[in-house]
């Protein structure tokens, strides 16, 4: 079975719990994408691992997620979730994407 779900954006990708979540799909090989308000080891180590990090927030960092994960830290007018609503994106919580 095809998966839907190719490429996953995570909005404060350099948290502890969304690193987990980010490193994780990279190893079963998703295309994994995401920002954080500033570098850091943690972003350092999945850009190693294949993912595409922006520091900062910007509507033009999500590209062609098929889906966008939160954390509890983002706000609903955080310019990726913004965008994301835009273009018909889903956005789930972290909490719901730890239970897919």
């Amino acid at each position: 079975m095809q998966r839907k779900v190719k490429s996953i954006h995570f909005i404060g990708i350099g948290g502890i719990g969304m690193s987990g979540i980010a490193e994780v799909l990279l190893n079963l090989g998703y295309g994994v994408s995401g920002s954080d308000i500033q570098p850091s080891d943690t972003t350092k180590r999945l850009q190693q691992l294949g993912a595409k990090v922006a520091v900062g927030h910007a509507a033009e960092n999500i590209g062609s997620a098929d889906v966008v994960v939160t954390s509890t830290a983002v706000k609903t007018d955080n310019p990726e979730v913004v965008e994301a609503h835009h273009k018909n994106i889903p956005v789930i919580p972290r909490a719901e994407m730890l239970a897919e």
